[in-house]
């Protein structure tokens, strides 16, 4: 090794040593884990006053649109996966942060109500679940008992509508979403799932009626998109003129 590299790391730990109060220790002896301890923490410390990592409850400041529990969420769902707990506190990294915020602003995507979204969607099928389950059933009775006798009751499916029927009343339906501007009110995501947007805040200062119409129009479209996928095999896309706001997941 060249003396100036050997000169180097000698300053290297001198320094290091006077930061943990250890200038008089020989160059020779290595530090204990405990010092080393004390200046990784000493260090994360600095970081953070200097403001490379982010804590939780901050992340607002880099990520506008960030839900309440918003570590967790780009943890779990996004793998994000610089960042780490200290005490009871957790960092995230800010350089990550803003990469990541960037991502979300090129793809227009408004993360809390992303998370709404998948949130709605996981309801739905626990509640699919729930309902093909039986919470009441005990392990020492039978699966099932028939009736005696019972035999040969059956149906048919009903006659599929005319797809033109449909279409016409999805048609009648884009027709009134531009008529009322529904766009201020409803998402459609996709062009074929619509989706209330929250109206709490303001639901008493809305026009009368308003929110109950927007809600029957999004279940109104589901149903009818439904149908035709059902009759012809895929759903028929709506583009609705977008306000200023809108988003797209």
């Amino acid at each position: 090794m060249c003396p100036e590299i050997k000169n180097d790391i000698a300053q290297i730990k001198h320094i290091l040593a006077t930061l943990v109060g250890e200038a008089d220790r020989s160059v020779e002896n290595p530090f204990s884990e405990e010092i080393l301890n004390k200046v990784a923490k000493d260090f994360l410390k600095l970081s953070i006053e200097r403001g490379d990592w982010v804590r939780e409850g901050d992340i607002r400041k880099f990520i506008k649109t960030a839900p309440h529990n918003a570590g967790s969420f780009l943890r779990k769902e996004f793998a994000f996966a610089n960042w780490y707990r200290h005490g009871h506190s957790h960092y995230y990294s800010k350089k990550d942060l803003v990469a990541f915020n960037e991502q979300l602003e090129k793809r227009n995507i408004d993360l809390s109500r992303y998370q709404e979204m998948l949130e709605d969607k996981r309801s739905f099928e626990r509640a699919m679940l729930k309902k093909a389950s039986d919470p009441k059933k005990k392990k020492d009775k039978k699966p099932f008992a028939m009736p005696q006798g019972i035999k040969n009751i059956t149906t048919s499916p009903i006659p599929k509508p005319d797809p033109e029927i449909v279409k016409a009343d999805l048609a009648r339906l884009k027709e009134e979403f531009k008529q009322n501007n529904l766009a201020a009110y409803i998402d459609v995501y996709k062009g074929v799932h619509a989706m209330m947007k929250n109206t709490y805040l303001f639901r008493r200062y809305l026009e009368k009626g308003l929110p109950q119409m927007a809600r029957k129009w999004c279940d109104d479209f589901n149903y009818a998109n439904d149908a035709v996928k059902a009759i012809t095999g895929k759903k028929q896309k709506f583009d609705p003129p977008q306000d200023k706001n809108a988003i797209e997941l």
